[in-house]
């Protein structure tokens, strides 16, 4: 099975060429501060707006073999929990392969994720990743997730399941939250309001990041795959998490009266 780059002309370029060379542009070339991390928190906008803070990020880790990206369901189809478990996703120019076997693994360990690729078909949360991911590590293997709806107990049972899953296989893992942080808001509102999830994810407060996020009913787009992932980092020995950058639509629109912000957290 081979998902196509349904977004490549739209929120980054088609042609290879013109690809790389906007990924090169946007990683910070200085690849000697790469640090080992267990995961990180990325946002997935078009290139032209979140960018510059998806490349800054990219570029302070290092990408293993293997990517686990949780991702929010934009377009309400498919499982709730949703796994690709098989085949390839298409890049301009190449293919990222599938890790079927974490896949599997972390579907057997989990009680409510499920096989499904339909909630994938026409999601750009995960596929706007690849670009940066293989420009990384061309070997690179993905296990990809996309997640519907807030749930506390989902976010656990994440966790649990690819924590579990990546200690039985023995593996070096990177785990990947897509996000985009507050929408149509004024700049000076998101920011604040950001700041106070990104506190809670600094902290590493998985369910203060929910609660936090649903209480001040900030549009954080993909709080329980960010959820999902920090409790499954901890679980993996994470200590701390830090912001590498942040920024919104604002510095390429010069509208700061209505913004989409971004930010790019390493957690280790």
């Amino acid at each position: 099975m081979i998902r196509k780059a349904v977004f490549a002309g739209s929120f980054y370029p088609a042609g290879k060429a013109e690809l790389y060379k906007t990924v090169d542009m946007l990683l910070d070339p200085d690849s000697s501060r790469a640090e080992k991390v267990p995961a990180v928190i990325v946002p997935h906008a078009g290139y032209i707006y979140s960018g510059k803070v998806a490349g800054l990020t990219y570029a302070s880790v290092s990408v293993p073999d293997t990517v686990v990206i949780l991702g929010p369901n934009h377009r309400g189809l498919g499982r709730e929990v949703a796994v690709m478990k098989s085949g390839e996703w298409e890049i301009p120019g190449g293919s990222v392969e599938i890790d079927g076997e974490l896949a599997e693994l972390i579907i057997s360990l989990s009680s409510a994720a499920a096989s499904d690729s339909v909630a994938h078909d026409a999601e750009h949360s995960i596929e706007v990743q690849l670009p940066f991911i293989a420009r990384k590590n061309p070997a690179a293997r993905i296990v990809p997730v996309c997640l519907a709806g807030v749930d506390v107990n989902i976010a656990d049972d994440l966790a649990e399941a690819i924590s579990r899953a990546v200690k039985e296989m023995k593996r070096d893992v990177l785990l990947v939250a897509s996000t985009d942080m507050s929408h149509f808001i004024s700049r000076r509102e998101a920011q604040r309001l950001d700041f106070i999830a990104i506190e809670k994810i600094k902290k590493l407060d998985a369910e203060g990041l929910l609660e936090t996020v649903r209480e001040n009913s900030i549009s954080m787009c993909g709080v329980l795959p960010a959820a999902a992932v920090i409790g499954a980092a901890k679980k993996l020995g994470a200590s701390a998490a830090s912001l590498v950058h942040y920024n919104t639509s604002a510095e390429v629109t010069g509208d700061a009266s209505e913004v989409v912000a971004y930010a790019g957290l390493k957690i280790s």
